[in-house]
């Protein structure tokens, strides 16, 4: 793919209201990508519970990016295998053939102390019973228009795609790491066993090929939609420059991220005496507004709006666009079917 061009630019809209927490997308992307054993704790694609520490863990907290004008680089941290975690083995011998009678449960080998995973804190989120609360939030590189990682790599390993896409030449990749310091994020992993950094790719191969990436095209819930911001015809363009309903996690990281997420809805709390709160929403707003910005106030004020004219009998563009009645409509321009694909050699 060509290094010089960057006129187009492509970008994800996730509907975090229809993410179920499945994994779908997660395991899709690592069976396709990420299968050797020096991968086992590479989730290019991971779907987190939030409020929750996230993989690496505390990743929010480990800086990188730039200032909210992204110009002036921020001092990073590079997790370490342990923020990562993974990669565990199972007491299988034990509990399937070792006559434990039930006594046994399956769990990671000794010590347990210290130790984290993909989803270690899943579904746990936060509040107290009734009033706790969770979602769910799929979590890949964002493809960022202005990539600290890039500008961090020595060796210019690191580049714009035609397509947008931050890539990787592995073969000119030193390992030096200094792109998981730069990345705010943290969607950049180390392998020991090569030496070198990876991280999602876009699923350019198969971008090549008009199909869409695992993530988006796997996905059970209709969730995830992916297009070029340039075309002006594109789902994911209208949601965030039409619509103005999809929002990038972090914006004051600096980085100009292209993956977008349409910010949840919640149910209303219980009140003491178990009636219902109709005046506030579960999940607080300032959460909310800690991972979206100021902007998901007023998005989440359309969402019920255009939500509400539905139920009144009304019709609602955005809504027929978020349901997603032709499955079709999520892949943009990606719609060749992968069985297409013919794998050489």
């Amino acid at each position: 793919m060509s290094k010089q061009n960057k006129n187009r630019q492509m970008a994800w809209v996730i509907d975090l209201n229809k993410c179920i927490g499945c994994q779908t997308c997660s395991v899709a992307c690592k069976v396709l990508w990420t299968r050797d054993d020096s991968e086992k704790a590479q989730w290019w694609c991971s779907v987190n519970t939030q409020p929750g520490e996230g993989t690496p863990r505390g990743w929010e907290n480990m800086g990188g990016g730039y200032d909210a004008e992204g110009k002036t680089s921020q001092i990073g941290q590079q997790p370490t295998p342990a923020d990562f975690g993974g990669g565990f083995e199972f007491n299988h011998e034990e509990v399937f053939y070792g006559g434990s009678a039930g006594k046994v449960h399956l769990e990671p080998q000794a010590p347990r102390e210290g130790r984290w995973a993909m989803n270690w804190d899943e579904d746990q989120g936060a509040g107290e019973w009734p009033n706790s609360y969770y979602f769910y939030m799929p979590r890949l590189c964002n493809h960022c228009s202005n990539p600290a990682c890039v500008e961090a790599c020595p060796t210019k390993a690191m580049y714009k795609s035609e397509d947008g896409l931050v890539l990787r030449d592995e073969s000119v990749c030193s390992g030096g790491r200094f792109c998981m310091e730069a990345c705010p994020y943290k969607k950049i992993y180390f392998n020991y066993e090569k030496h070198i950094a990876q991280h999602c790719i876009g699923c350019f191969p198969r971008i090549e090929k008009n199909v869409a990436p695992a993530c988006v095209r796997q996905c059970p819930g209709r969730a995830v939609f992916i297009g070029y911001l340039d075309d002006e015809d594109s789902v994911v363009r209208k949601l965030i420059m039409d619509h103005k309903v999809a929002l990038p996690l972090h914006g004051e990281f600096g980085t100009a991220p292209n993956v977008y997420y349409v910010p949840p809805l919640s149910p209303h709390p219980l009140k003491e005496d178990m009636s219902i709160d109709t005046e506030n929403p579960r999940i607080p707003p300032e959460y909310l507004e800690g991972l979206f910005g100021e902007e998901v106030h007023g998005v989440l004020k359309t969402l019920q709006g255009e939500m509400d004219k539905v139920r009144e009998g009304g019709s609602s563009d955005l809504m027929k666009t978020l349901i997603v009645y032709k499955w079709h409509e999520l892949l943009g321009p990606f719609t060749a079917d992968p069985a297409d694909i013919i794998v050489k050699g």
